[in-house]
């Protein structure tokens, strides 16, 4: 598709500066997707197993790997309770979200009360960890074990980087064991979309094969 071939809609800027910190979520959500959950665990002082998902999550790199999360505050502005368990160098599991367990993942949602753990409470099926103290989802069909490395915050903004330490995946999720290859489709994984209460599925997908500077000459000639 050649420069000219581009649509020219009209355009509007946002000064977020200028803006409410509700309409910049309802923005930056609206055009930042999808957006992957992670369904996070972790241990409360007491042993029970909290559970909450995010959206405010991705993968920052593979050496080592890295995830990064942000569990926003209550609206008393207290920290919810899975920023108040991952103390520095804490263990927590991200468990990533099937379409069957969507309704499940929403219900962990809920603003259970400071100290009730979300996984007994719903009688969420757990796993122990391998690497670490945190169970995963025994349903998700993968799972990263993780430690915490650094909490950066940025105003009322709280961002959680943790170094993978190890990863449980359905077995028929492996096309190659040995090369590391993932069938990725058959874990139907669903995304967050828009703000509240959107979400999509990783069904239809499409392959671009990236093209090397060689091609890329051969075909301008």
């Amino acid at each position: 598709m050649t420069p000219a071939a581009f649509p020219s809609p009209e355009f509007r800027h946002f000064d977020f500066a200028a803006l409410s910190a509700a309409d910049r979520y309802k923005l930056v959500t609206g055009v930042i997707v999808p957006r992957p959950i992670a369904w996070v665990g972790t241990l409360g002082a007491d042993g029970h197993v909290n559970l909450a998902p995010y959206s405010f999550f991705g993968l920052m790199g593979s050496d080592p790997a890295v995830v990064a999360f942000a569990p926003g505050d209550r609206a008393d502005g207290t920290p919810k309770d899975t920023a108040l368990n991952i103390a520095p160098g804490g263990e927590f599991t991200v468990n990533l979200v099937s379409a069957d367990l969507a309704p499940l993942m929403n219900a962990t949602a809920t603003d259970f009360p400071h100290g009730m753990g979300e996984a007994q409470t719903l009688g969420v099926p757990l796993a122990p960890g391998v690497k670490v103290r945190v169970p995963r989802v025994a349903a998700s069909p993968a799972a990263l074990e993780c430690r915490e490395v650094q909490t950066v915050q940025i105003g009322r903004t709280r961002v959680i980087l943790g170094e993978v330490l190890g990863l449980t995946l359905r077995a028929d999720a492996l096309l190659d064991e040995q090369k590391r290859h993932v069938d990725t489709a058959v874990l139907d994984l669903i995304g967050r979309m828009g703000g509240r209460g959107t979400y999509t599925l990783t069904r239809d997908t499409f392959t671009i094969d990236r093209v090397s500077y060689a091609q890329w000459q051969a075909g301008k000639e």
